[in-house]
């Protein structure tokens, strides 16, 4: 029940983000200058609605060591609980507010909370921490994604 309990909220936090950028990349994202390696807009939904259930997944098994060590575990969902707010609001300065100089700086900082999510998770649960894995190499690619964006936009 803690696993599920943790992928609808995951989902949740996605859906929201899928709408906030929804107007954003059919008007203003398609205007901007992307590299060479920045994927189809299709691939996003798929991508990122497998990693927001592998990352509920790893939340609910991390919930479920609770009563073995409360301190650690409360710890640690509570940086997955501040990641899962940072990558919803990551959406809203790239899309909504259309900032990626701002999105930039925001993903460092929410590559870095993942990284330090991962760290508590393994204390608690090796499986928890590996499903965070395809989740931090996906949001590290999203980084530099978000820096060439920027790079190739920015006003000179």
């Amino acid at each position: 029940m803690k696993i599920l309990v943790c992928v609808a909220t995951c989902l949740a936090v996605g859906y929201y983000s899928g709408q906030v950028t929804q107007e954003s990349v059919h008007t203003w994202f398609p205007t901007l200058k992307k590299p060479f390696f920045n994927p189809p807009n299709w691939l996003f939904m798929p991508v990122w609605t497998m990693l927001y259930i592998i990352m509920g997944v790893a939340a609910g098994l991390v919930w479920d060591k609770y009563e073995s060590d409360k301190y650690e575990v409360r710890n640690a969902l509570v940086m997955f609980t501040v990641q899962l707010l940072l990558n919803m609001l990551w959406s809203i300065l790239f899309f909504a507010l259309q900032n990626p100089m701002l999105a930039m700086l925001e993903i460092i900082v929410l590559f870095l909370m993942i990284y330090e999510t991962h760290y508590k998770f393994k204390h608690i649960s090796k499986t928890a921490a590996n499903l965070l894995i395809p989740y931090m190499a996906w949001v590290g690619f999203a980084t530099i994604l978000n820096i060439s964006i920027w790079y190739l936009n920015r006003e000179i």
